[in-house]
């Protein structure tokens, strides 16, 4: 996952974002699917620069963008509707993709987004913790 903290929603940011997140993926970053928002204007630009075929989403079809809709679900446990993004830092965004890149995922057989992009092998044990029982 990559993400970045923007301050507005113009197309103008967007795509400065967007481009400068994927510049360094851009040989892995075959096609980009967005919805209709207006945000998306510069899209291509976005495709010039990454060498990139883009789509759109049908309207009222999340199910088409399903990657980025889970995506921004894993990122509000970390930024719940409603609370104001305003007050979000660009460290704690990069905090929060920090360690949703490093959780293990059903679909990649239990490996990190991390794991399976830098092609590591992540052991995980079980930790023994001191318990005290009472009855």
């Amino acid at each position: 996952m990559l993400a970045g903290h923007l301050r507005s929603k113009h197309a103008e940011g967007v795509t400065a974002m967007t481009t400068s997140l994927l510049s360094p993926h851009k040989d892995q970053c075959h096609a980009i699917t967005f919805d209709n928002g207006k945000e998306f204007a510069g899209h291509e630009r976005i495709a010039a620069e990454l060498q990139t075929a883009i789509y759109f989403a049908h309207p009222c079809r999340s199910w088409e963008r399903g990657l980025n809709e889970n995506s921004n679900g894993l990122l509000r446990q970390y930024f719940p509707k409603g609370m104001a993004l305003t007050d979000v830092t660009e460290e704690q965004v990069q905090r929060a993709v920090e360690r949703l890149n490093h959780r293990p995922r059903k679909v990649l057989g239990f490996r990190s987004p991390h794991e399976v992009l830098f092609g590591v092998e992540v052991r995980y044990t079980k930790l023994a913790l001191p318990v005290a029982l009472r009855t």
